[in-house]
Formats: C-alpha cells, structure tokens, sequence
C-alpha cells in the first residue's frame, strides 16, 4: 500500500509517500481500504512538533472507505461495510489502515465517503463544542471564530438548529460572503474592524456568554473582553500560534471569568460518547441540518500542497486527499 511517513519534525517537506507491506489486522482491528481521507489542523500540529509525536509514524486520523478484511474477536463489522472514523490511530494518510473496532463507525447510506472523511473529526468536535463544553441554548448570542473554516462552518448551521445567535469572524471578504451563505447573523473581517468592538456593539456591551477560539494567538486576549459576567472562553485551536499565558488574576478584572482547553479525544473516551456524538452528527447530515463543502480536494501524492492550503488559512469549508 501507499502510506505518508513522517521521519522528522518540520515543514512539508518532511512528508514522505512511501510503498509500504501491509499488515494483515490484529485481534479486535479491522483493515479499511480507503475512499477518502480528512486533512486536519492537528495533522500540522503533529507534522510540526507542536503536538510531538512518535517518530517516524503515519500520519492522519480520519478516513472512510470499505472493511477489507477483519481480525480476531470482530464482532460488529463485516467484510464490505462503508465505515468511518476521526480519532486515529495515526495512519489515516494510505490508502489502508488497520483500525481498533471499537473506534470503527459504520457509515450511513445517504452520506458520501468525501463528506464523511472530511467533516467527521469536525463534526464531533462541533458537537461537544455546542453541547457538552457549553450548552448552547436558543436565547444564546454566541462567538464563534473561522466560520468559514471547517468546524465553523458547521457550527453556524449547528447553532441556527439550535436556535441561537452567531457572531463569526473570518479574515477576508470572500470568507465574509461564504459564511453569511452559511447563516452566520453577524460576521466580522479582523483584518478589516476590531471584533472586540463590534461584539460589544452588537451585544450593546453586554458580551456573549462563551465565545469559541481556534485562532489562539493573536485572538485570545480580544476574545476574553468579548465575555459577559462569568463568560467561558473555549479555545480549541492555535491557527494563529498558541495563546500567551493567562493572568489568572486577570480571570477576575474582566468578570469572573472561565477558560477552558478541551480536545475531542477527552470527549470521546468511551464506545458510547463515540456513538452518541455520531449519531447526533449523522442525524443533522441526513435531514440537511448541515451540509458538507467539500472545497479542496488532492491526491494522497499532494499532501504537501493540502497542507500548504490549509496553514495559509484562505481555505473555505473542508480539504480532503484522494488516495
């Protein structure tokens, strides 16, 4: 098989395609032949060293294709059956990967390989984000940076489910229009007016109660002013750099305030809280709730160039590789 390897940490130039033997699955793995594969921002985290990983390793976490052969003890999946999954193990980049059943999900009819390769990491993630993290409620205005990105644009159409009200930041016109399409309520260009102001103008100075930060650096400190009383400050990501230490006294200048890390992984630990999340995320999917841009689109060989889209931060929607 064909397989991305990473030997040191870097630039895209570190990401090798290699012919690999293939490994028949373990006890309790399934091999999956892979449709598509998901390009993440963490995927650049762990190219980078900034999320160290073993070395050399695979790299990727999401994929959906077909189950090619089962090991041992397999009890749910079958030879033939269109799967899914977001949260590794490291390998996603190939066109096969051997994978523990337990992470395996079995892919609805009515959504494509693409659309599930590219958003189910995304997906998850914005469903813990809405509604574990933070409750998202109806009567919620609520701060969600990047909507045009890959969570973000499912987020927007998340909370307009729910109900609430979405204050979005973007970094260009074009971005501006693509999430206005999306539904955002109010969106922000950072590059063009200072969001804090007009989250405080929006909001007649009272805040929102959580805002959503996957920019990290150059973000951060704006976003915590956004805050009303005892606000929550989600970030989630560091497009931008990671975010400079917090004052802890500061926490209390600004009204009480809450600040959170969370990754997907601590809210998936469990075969339940997997299949909880999925079938929430399936669910919005199949009644067109949510719809999947699949935007850029590049062979496996291309991955340097997916990930070169990605980090320039111009992307709308989702990237996927084609193996």
């Amino acid at each position: 098989m064909k397989k991305i390897i990473i030997e040191n940490f870097g630039g895209t130039d570190t990401l090798k395609l290699k012919d690999v033997e293939i490994n028949n699955p373990k006890k309790n793995e399934v091999m999956i032949a892979h449709k598509a594969i998901g390009v993440n921002y963490i995927d650049i985290y762990q190219r980078s060293g900034t999320y160290p990983i073993n070395l050399p390793s695979g790299l990727g976490l999401e994929a959906a294709g077909i189950v090619e052969s089962i090991g041992e003890d397999v009890k749910n999946i079958k030879i033939g059956d269109r799967v899914c999954y977001c949260n590794g193990p490291l390998g996603a980049y190939a066109t096969h990967n051997n994978v523990p059943e337990q992470l395996v999900l079995k892919l609805p009819e009515e959504i494509s390989f693409s659309s599930a390769a590219g958003s189910l990491l995304k997906g998850l993630t914005t469903y813990f984000l809405l509604n574990e993290v933070f409750k998202v409620k109806k009567e919620h205005t609520i701060l969600f940076h990047a909507v045009a990105g890959g969570v973000g644009s499912i987020a927007v159409p998340w909370a307009k489910a729910i109900g609430a009200k979405i204050i979005g930041t973007v970094g260009s016109d074009e971005k501006k229009i693509y999430a206005e399409k999306k539904g955002c309520d109010h969106v922000i260009n950072y590059n063009k007016e200072s969001f804090k102001e007009k989250v405080l103008e929006i909001t007649n100075n009272d805040g929102v109660p959580v805002a959503y930060d996957s920019i990290g650096k150059v973000t951060a400190t704006d976003s915590l002013d956004c805050l009303s009383k005892r606000g929550l400050l989600v970030s989630f990501g560091n497009a931008s750099g990671i975010v400079d230490p917090i004052n802890i006294l500061d926490l209390m200048k600004k009204g009480s305030l809450y600040v959170t890390r969370p990754t997907l992984f601590d809210y998936v630990k469990t075969r339940e809280e997997l299949l909880n999340a999925s079938g929430e995320f399936f669910k919005m999917l199949i009644d067109k709730k949510i719809t999947i841009d699949i935007n850029q689109e590049f062979n496996l060989s291309e991955v340097a160039k997916a990930h070169e889209s990605i980090a320039s931060r111009n992307t709308k929607g989702m990237t996927i590789l084609m193996p």
